[in-house]
């Protein structure tokens, strides 16, 4: 019986966590904000990244009574063929986050309802389930991908970003927010806002693409509301 390769989890570069991205999550990007990424490699065969980054609401921890140092948003799990478990990837990152960050108190993570995610990864490894978000808004673009309406605000890397022509908006459903705390203190603080795990609902437990599927439009694109409201922008 062979035995599971080698695993290494160490700091990576942009290029490399936007490799990941590209290829092996469903949304295809990297975030825009500043962000700490860690790569994952198996017998020394890069095969994803993880990363976390401030997120993108600058409100992030004023629920729990955080400053925008204390927490941090695991925003891409990112990985391609691997055979060591992805609880344990992240669990690995964890620690090294905390280290290099020793005034980070709380991560928090989101499971997007919209491709069939339910934060199997997340329940496995022991984060406290929090509920879901409120509904949201994605342009929908004619090719049938959805891009999330912060990439046209006009700021920074989107200062010169236009909706397409011809994209819809539409309503998307909430999402499973899941918290892990990184001290006693922080853990005992949020304790009473744990509620049960959703079950799976999907073929999908984390945010990285379906080997079986891949090639084959493995998400469903969602019906479009009543009230859709559609982009006559640039094209």
């Amino acid at each position: 019986m062979s035995s599971r390769p080698d695993l290494r989890i160490a700091p990576c570069d942009y290029e490399a966590a936007k490799f990941a991205c590209l290829r092996w999550h469903y949304s295809q990007t990297i975030p825009a904000n500043k962000s700490n990424y860690i790569g994952v490699w198996e017998n020394k065969i890069f095969v994803g990244a993880i990363i976390f980054g401030l997120g993108a609401a600058p409100s992030l921890g004023k629920p729990y009574g955080l400053g925008i140092f204390e927490i941090c948003e695991l925003t891409r799990v990112a990985l391609g063929k691997h055979h060591h478990a992805v609880t344990r990837m992240i669990a690995i990152a964890l620690k090294m986050l905390k280290r290099h960050n020793p005034g980070l108190r709380m991560v928090v993570s989101f499971a997007d309802k919209l491709h069939g995610h339910h934060g199997g990864i997340y329940q496995g490894g022991g984060w406290i389930y929090a509920g879901t978000t409120q509904p949201s808004q994605m342009w929908k673009l004619l090719d049938g991908s959805l891009v999330d309406p912060r990439r046209f605000n006009g700021h920074g890397h989107n200062k010169s970003m236009q909706v397409p022509r011809g994209s819809v908006l539409i309503r998307t459903p909430p999402k499973h927010r899941y918290l892990m705390p990184l001290d006693d203190e922080m853990r005992a603080k949020i304790a009473p806002l744990a509620k049960p795990y959703p079950k799976r609902a999907g073929s999908a437990a984390s945010g990285t693409i379906d080997f079986q599927s891949v090639g084959g439009g493995a998400t469903p694109t969602p019906a479009l509301p009543n009230n859709e409201r559609r982009s006559d922008g640039p094209a």
